[in-house]
């Protein structure tokens, strides 16, 4: 699961004819407007954080400017209130033509499942869709034909951006300490440490939202487990297990440092957005989460901040990252404007998005490293994104594993941070829930 914001707000732009705004950049789509009947393009997304909703917007003015005639309704939502409501949207007849949907079994399998998706294969073949993509990444958004095996198959979404976990860090609070990016999780716990003991807040951190816990435990999990484990466990293959000895160990991990006290006190009242907030307010010397924080983080001084990726056990070797990309665009399946959403989406993996989204400090699935200046936290974090392909280190989204593995995992992690239950018990929680999946699976194939 990753997220990019917890807002809402509804966007009607609609298109006139006349010239394409070209801010400065050249457009990919086809020179010359060409007038249609008038056609409205309803569009459900999560690009509720400032910079990337002023993105969205400027890029529907265009692909209209584009089109006369073609009217966006567009709809920003949270990943809450998306998680809540696409389903049910997409079975609707007159459902929004576009959304953008989570990856896993309890979103995109179950859609799948409903035959509520289009297959989006031939769009990505008629438009080279797949050649933006590394393979480990179309697997995340491919299910096989009945929709209940993933990482293979139908092409179903098609995402915009990179979206990886890792280690945000304040510049002056490590370097004030004389500390250096930490090569190894010992080096990294003796930063810690080191900041606690000079009265800092060592890692802001707050779950009320619950989706950083998935976080912080999927990187402490990388430590001990490698990419096939995580590979089979999410994608349901026969043998799969929750029960290990591993994730016992990195539930451990992870209630140890509440014990030490290493995140933000309180920190299962704060929400999400409250503890990017009060990190870049200078609370908190690190920060556990996702790349989609960059654009706001990149505000004001782009060097005030960096990147690295979670240490590894020991140093020169990789470990699993919590990756994968943004939310997927997806076509309902009768939308009466099929084509002219595939078109919609092709525009927002254009050249043009593309440049877009890396002057916002956003990761496009097409960085370039060269779009990035040297000593920001932006080219940290595409170097770092480079460094999970280079390596095939992609890790999963761990509650992407069963239908109903986001509420039970998210669940448990609060019992196991406010120490509630043993890192023994939390597992037993989640192997309920993984191998109740398996077995029906199983029983239906």
């Amino acid at each position: 699961m990753s997220e990019n914001g917890r807002f809402s707000r509804r966007l009607v732009l609609k298109g006139a004819a006349g010239t394409m705004v070209l801010v400065g950049l050249a457009p990919v789509l086809a020179p010359g407007a060409r007038a249609q009947e008038p056609v409205t393009l309803t569009v459900w997304d999560n690009w509720t954080r400032d910079v990337d909703d002023a993105l969205i917007e400027q890029l529907d003015r265009e692909f209209m400017d584009a089109h006369p005639g073609v009217t966006i309704d567009r709809i920003a939502k949270s990943f809450g209130d998306l998680k809540a409501t696409a389903k049910l949207a997409m079975s609707s007849p007159d459902g929004p033509d576009l959304i953008q949907i989570n990856q896993g079994m309890s979103d995109m399998g179950a859609m799948a499942q409903a035959g509520l998706l289009t297959d989006l294969g031939p769009y990505a073949e008629r438009y080279g869709w797949l050649k933006k993509l590394p393979p480990s990444m179309v697997a995340r958004n491919s299910l096989g034909d009945d929709g209940k095996q993933m990482g293979e198959g139908i092409l179903y979404g098609m995402p915009l951006t990179a979206e990886f976990v890792g280690v945000y860090f304040n510049r002056q609070k490590l370097a004030d300490l004389g500390i250096e990016t930490p090569k190894t999780m010992a080096e990294f716990e003796a930063a810690l440490d080191a900041l606690l003991a000079a009265g800092e807040i060592p890692i802001a951190f707050g779950d009320l939202g619950q989706d950083p816990a998935i976080h912080t435990y999927g990187e402490i999990e990388g430590l001990y487990v490698d990419t096939k484990y995580l590979d089979d466990l999410v994608y349901g293959r026969p043998g799969a297990t929750f029960d290990t000895p591993q994730n016992v160990e990195a539930a451990a991990k992870l209630q140890e440092w509440v014990d030490k006290g290493y995140f933000t006190p309180d920190f299962l009242g704060i929400s999400t957005e409250d503890m990017a907030a009060m990190f870049q307010d200078g609370q908190g010397a690190t920060m556990i989460t996702g790349s989609w924080f960059s654009s706001m983080l990149s505000e004001g001084d782009p060097e005030q901040f960096g990147f690295f990726l979670f240490p590894p056990l020991e140093e020169g070797t990789n470990k699993p990252i919590v990756a994968g990309t943004s939310m997927a665009y997806a076509i309902r399946a009768g939308s009466p404007n099929p084509d002219l959403a595939a078109e919609y989406i092709d525009w927002l993996v254009s050249p043009r998005a593309v440049q877009g989204f890396a002057d916002n400090g956003t990761v496009p699935l097409g960085v370039d490293a060269d779009m990035a200046t040297p000593g920001t936290l932006f080219a940290d974090i595409v170097a770092a994104w480079n460094h999970i392909n280079e390596t095939d280190s992609a890790g999963h989204y761990l509650d992407w594993a069963t239908p109903t593995f986001y509420d039970t995992l998210t669940a448990s992690l609060t019992e196991l941070l406010a120490g509630v239950i043993t890192p023994e018990e939390f597992v037993a929680k989640n192997q309920a829930d993984y191998g109740a999946y398996l077995a029906q699976k199983e029983a239906s194939a």
